[in-house]
């Protein structure tokens, strides 16, 4: 008897020890909102995409962007990365070219490229995240967080939006030495105090009409210093590109770094130099790989990016004044036809890089091309949409 006593005993404490066990390896998943003050709200990939792909429907697709690719990119006429995906899986992708044309170091999978504008995405991201983790307020005032900001009205939602009516710092900067000295590099806190000293004019009252301009995203990179207490460059790193494995991107650090990345050419092969606006990120400066981007933009559309009401107003163009298709959201460009389908991509183009960001939302398509020998044939990756859409591009359109 005193066995089987025994027995159940043992038996007991066994249960409540794996009972402890599972309960420590179960991770209890905090909201951004839950998280505590001392932890950043972080991208989570999203995994187990489905339905698969059948080996059909890949071969047939693959041959079809194989012969776009043939006919806008032909003799290996690239220079740069081209990818594309559905459900996070990769029909087809292309390296070609030379990161360094002096150096024959080619373009792999792996090399980073400046993916200049398409920077502003990931910035939006950034700043996202920390909307929805209730450390910023979508309808703040940039002057909670910039005290030296001097146009008062503008708010956070009005600079990922380009509705803060600034002008740009490249045409402040480039014409008077009394406002800046084109010797000198610039940085976003440069940018921030000469709007502050200099007595800098607004291109248009705040929240009138959509300017595209890089200055607001320049602005906002200082934001998420200020709240996160850390360089973008490792606020993003840590938000962004380690959580997702994006394990060759990063923000240019320019005193580092500026003469061991890949430099950009014009389109008839001649090195672009660095030059004194190079250093200001956030608009962008970020470089990355298409699989990496991959990963990133499967990552916005896991459960836990945003909360829906949030996400909701991403997708909303704030730049439709006057009635029409062109439209930007939060960190977003897109195009909403008539018939209610909408495109939403990002373009980017820095000195001779250019870049092109798609995601079709409704057909879980992601398209990506990155070059660093200038062309606009980059843009041209659009026109693959109709093959997995009801899109009005025309493939066979030059």
């Amino acid at each position: 008897m005193n066995f089987i006593k025994r027995a159940n005993i043992l038996q007991f404490i066994l249960l409540l020890l794996v009972l402890s066990s599972c309960m420590k390896e179960k991770k209890i998943e905090l909201k951004d909102a839950e998280l505590p003050k001392d932890a950043l709200p972080k991208m989570k990939p999203l995994v187990n995409e489905t339905p698969k792909l059948t080996a059909e429907y890949l071969n047939e697709t693959k041959d079809k962007i194989e012969a776009f690719y043939r006919k806008n990119w032909p003799n290996n006429s690239m220079n740069g990365g081209f990818l594309v995906a559905k459900n996070g899986q990769i029909i087809y992708e292309k390296y070609e070219g030379f990161a360094n044309i002096r150096d024959k170091t080619p373009i792999t999978s792996t090399t980073p490229i400046h993916i200049a504008s398409v920077s502003k995405v990931l910035t939006a991201t950034a700043i996202l995240k920390l909307v929805n983790a209730k450390r910023i307020g979508l309808d703040d005032k940039v002057t909670v967080y910039l005290a030296a900001f001097p146009y008062p009205e503008a708010t956070v939602r009005m600079l990922l939006s380009h509705r803060s009516g600034m002008r740009s710092y490249a045409y402040f900067t480039d014409r008077d030495k009394n406002v800046w000295d084109r010797h000198n590099t610039l940085t976003n806190q440069d940018i921030l105090t000469i709007m502050g000293t200099k007595n800098i004019g607004l291109e248009q009252k705040t929240g009138t009409r959509f300017a595209y301009c890089n200055t607001n995203y320049a602005m906002l990179a200082l934001i998420i210093e200020k709240v996160t207490q850390l360089s973008y460059r490792e606020a993003l790193s840590q938000m962004i590109f380690k959580p997702l494995g994006m394990t060759n991107t990063f923000v240019l650090d320019f005193d580092k770094d500026k003469k061991k990345v890949a430099p950009s050419y014009k389109g008839n092969r001649v090195e672009i130099g660095i030059d004194y606006l190079d250093k200001v990120y956030g608009d962008k400066n970020i470089y990355s790989t298409p699989r990496d981007l991959l990963k990133f933009d499967r990552a916005r559309y896991s459960p836990s990016f945003l909360e829906p009401a949030l996400l909701k107003q991403v997708y909303v163009g704030y730049s439709n004044e006057h009635p029409g298709r062109k439209n930007y959201g939060l960190g977003i460009r897109m195009i909403n036809w008539e018939t209610g389908k909408s495109f939403y991509f990002h373009n980017g183009w820095w000195h001779g890089f250019t870049s092109s960001y798609i995601t079709l939302k409704d057909e879980n398509v992601t398209i990506i091309a990155l070059s660093n020998k200038f062309t606009k044939t980059t843009y041209a990756v659009r026109k693959l949409a109709p093959l997995f859409g009801d899109y009005p591009f025309k493939v066979e359109d030059e």
